[in-house]
């Protein structure tokens, strides 16, 4: 599942528009995987640096990254990424799509 999951998960994230966030949720759903939200985040972990991976965040808005956390801040607020006055990203005006759970 490795190999063609993370593939999957990183053409999903190679097409989040600038200025627009998705959750890991989102994209697990997005690629047909609508429980494996944690397996997304292995896949980031990997991510080609390419790849606009700073646009993936929490369920609930927050940014995931340990250490990377203040640069994926830094690189979001520069896109304009609206934030919460507790820190969190406002999803409700930036993400890309809501997909109904499953």
């Amino acid at each position: 599942m490795a190999g063609g999951f993370f593939a999957a998960v990183y053409a999903v994230v190679a097409a989040i528009p600038y200025g627009k966030v998705m959750t890991y949720g989102d994209i697990a759903r997005q690629i047909g995987y609508p429980r494996k939200a944690r397996f997304v985040g292995f896949a980031m972990r990997a991510c080609p640096e390419d790849l606009p991976w700073h646009r993936v965040v929490k369920a609930d808005g927050s940014i995931a990254g340990g250490g990377f956390a203040p640069v994926r801040k830094m690189l979001l607020d520069q896109e304009g990424i609206p934030f919460l006055p507790d820190g969190r990203i406002d999803l409700t005006k930036c993400r890309l799509f809501r997909s109904s759970p499953q």
